[in-house]
């Protein structure tokens, strides 16, 4: 199947076990924002691969629906979570849900979604519950974590590439790589296969994130995020760490000062942008997405499925790579 077909079954499914499901419906202040953060759109790339993981092993994507809904669901759990800790107003082009209702509202319906996950999971019986919820257990706790992290960093100019590389991995990796490895244990794959697919998953994940730290300083209008965002909330990104680590002690003194600015303008985005030039942080960061695409690649070449399945892999990767560099 190609990855629209999955993306359209699962859309289908969605419709029908959640937001058009009555059991669904009342209290109305706790469901509607769960109906409409589910329905703000998005790539859907958590559940597709699910779905892509269990087809792979037993050339089916039936039995991982309620699987591929849980991961759904918990990922939206976590951005209706972080927006209220960024204070976000906007996902997706739309406001977000505690903006839309308030707080509280924000607060107990991403509680609701996290629970309605492991609801899904009930529909897996014996050894298969057991992996995917010990697996699943895993991974929420890591993205837990890895937001801390995300948080501290926000504080701290001398965060290394290893902990800032480790952050990314916990907070975007490692769910990318659970939905694939969820997806092939359903589908009956070995040990051995589904920690191969879940590295490749989480190498992918690397790259696609460090991608993002690219694109949002070099990327075009139509990149989908304002240019500039990461600078303006001071985060810091492998673009930001690795011109700390090059700059000359009378830059770093500047950088650290127009990062003690909590609220920056257009001023603070080309000055920052423009010690990444000096210091040709952009060639850094390529190579290091390479690397990770290459590692995810390798990873493939190991699984022992069929040619037909692996170029499905490959051409997914990519797919997701070929935002505008």
């Amino acid at each position: 199947m190609e990855l629209q077909e999955y993306k359209s079954v699962f859309l289908d499914y969605l419709a029908k076990e959640v937001i058009e499901n009555k059991k669904f419906g009342q209290p109305a202040n706790l469901y509607d924002p769960i109906h409409y953060i589910l329905q703000l759109g998005g790539k859907r790339l958590r559940p597709v691969l699910t779905m892509m993981g269990c087809d792979i092993f037993s050339r089916s994507y039936q039995a991982s629906l309620d699987a591929a809904l849980a991961i759904e669901m918990f990922h939206n759990f976590t951005l209706m979570h972080d927006d209220i800790m960024d204070k976000a107003s906007i996902r997706r082009g739309k406001t977000t849900v505690h903006k839309k209702w308030d707080i509280n509202t924000g607060i107990l319906s991403g509680d609701a979604l996290m629970i309605l996950a492991y609801q899904f999971f009930e529909n897996y019986q014996g050894d298969t519950f057991k992996k995917i919820v010990s697996l699943f257990n895993k991974t929420a706790i890591e993205v837990c974590e890895g937001q801390q992290f995300d948080i501290d960093f926000e504080t701290n100019m001398h965060v290394s590439l290893s902990d800032y590389k480790k952050m990314i991995g916990y907070k975007t990796a490692v769910l990318v790589a659970a939905s694939l490895k969820m997806g092939a244990i359903i589908g009956k794959a070995t040990d051995r296969e589904a920690d191969l697919i879940y590295n490749f998953g989480y190498n992918l994940g690397m790259a696609f994130q460090l991608q993002d730290d690219y694109l949002d300083t070099f990327g075009s209008d139509d990149f989908g995020k304002k240019i500039g965002g990461d600078i303006l909330e001071n985060k810091k990104t492998f673009l930001v760490i690795k011109m700390f680590e090059l700059a000359s002690l009378e830059d770093r003194l500047e950088i650290e000062k127009l990062y003690s600015i909590k609220e920056g303008n257009k001023d603070k985005v080309e000055k920052i942008t423009n010690y990444f030039e000096k210091y040709k942080i952009d060639g850094f960061i390529k190579t290091e997405i390479k690397d990770y695409t290459q590692k995810a690649l390798a990873d493939c070449e190991k699984l022992e499925i069929s040619d037909k399945y692996k170029d499905s892999l490959i051409s997914f990767a990519n797919n997701l790579m070929k935002r505008k560099l």
